[in-house]
């Protein structure tokens, strides 16, 4: 048994504080019993500012979980690595690789991570400050990245025309994307950067994993932005499935989504807003499927 999890977020796209900022990005301060995790960092050096006034001490960071290699989720980190120069980074190989938006009409948008950090992080393959995740891996007891979330829905895609060059020649998969997950009490708790490889593929991943289905919790990003109403409706139906309890839409997830989640689940939707802070109980051990 460990102690309480506290979980604040230093970026989102909205605060309802005067004294924090805002950004288009997104970043959570874990405090994990003794254990503080950031994952993301955020567009910006913002993270810096927002976690000053709320008291976060930033040099106790011991890891940085990355969700995806898109800037709005990492613009922060080498401001981070220099603060808490012995964390650990924990990303997939391909988070690394230029990533563009590209849109019809529009010039290709470059939306990876900035260029000197995935130069950092390449020269330090193979050190003990960098951890790829391209399968499930635990960081603390009790404390785990999805690694590749396998997509099994045919209603879900990555929410966006993704490449991988500015040419439109390679699509991007996004199989960085992860994210994070622990058990409470209650359930599961399962913290999302943008859900590029589905909301529900996640769950239903997390859920083969750890054989069991009792999800409390789902915080962050869900890139629901541009989905259509089918998608919607059965992302609306999985959390119903599931039953989950307590349902944060941040970042990504786009109003229609939040507002249709809100209509749906008026009494276990909360703000994932700058500044907001949510606590669980006690942790155990997660079974898990595949041992």
């Amino acid at each position: 048994m460990m102690e309480a999890i506290r979980i604040t977020t230093l970026v989102e796209n909205i605060s309802n504080h005067p004294t924090l900022l805002a950004e288009h990005g997104l970043a959570f301060w874990i405090e994990y019993g003794p254990h503080k995790i950031l994952f993301d960092t955020g567009a910006s050096q913002i993270i810096q500012t927002n976690a000053s006034r709320l008291g976060v001490d930033l040099s106790q960071t011991e890891a940085v979980v990355l969700s995806h290699g898109h800037y709005d989720h990492t613009g922060g980190l080498m401001r981070i690595l220099d603060i808490a120069p012995a964390a650990r980074v924990y990303l997939h190989p391909e988070a690394i690789k230029p990533k563009f938006s590209c849109y019809d009409q529009k010039p290709c948008r470059s939306i990876g991570m900035p260029a000197m950090t995935a130069r950092y992080l390449q020269e330090r393959k193979g050190t003990d400050r960098l951890c790829w995740t391209p399968e499930p891996e635990e960081i603390f007891p009790g404390l785990w990245i999805t690694g590749v979330i396998p997509r099994i829905t045919d209603y879900e895609d990555v929410g966006g025309p993704f490449y991988l060059d500015a040419f439109r020649n390679q699509t991007d998969p996004l199989w960085d994307d992860q994210a994070l997950f622990f058990d409470s009490e209650e359930g599961l708790v399962v913290i999302l950067g943008c859900a590029h490889a589905g909301v529900v593929n996640t769950l239903h991943h997390i859920k083969d994993f750890t054989n069991q289905n009792r999800f409390f919790t789902i915080l962050g990003g869900m890139h629901l932005g541009s989905a259509s109403p089918e998608r919607i409706a059965r992302t609306i139906e999985a959390f119903r499935m599931y039953d989950v309890a307590r349902i944060g839409p941040a970042h990504c997830t786009g109003m229609q989504a939040k507002a249709q989640l809100w209509h749906a689940f008026p009494d276990r939707c909360f703000n994932g807003s700058v500044g907001e802070k949510i606590e669980f109980p006690l942790v155990r051990s997660l079974p898990r499927a595949h041992l």
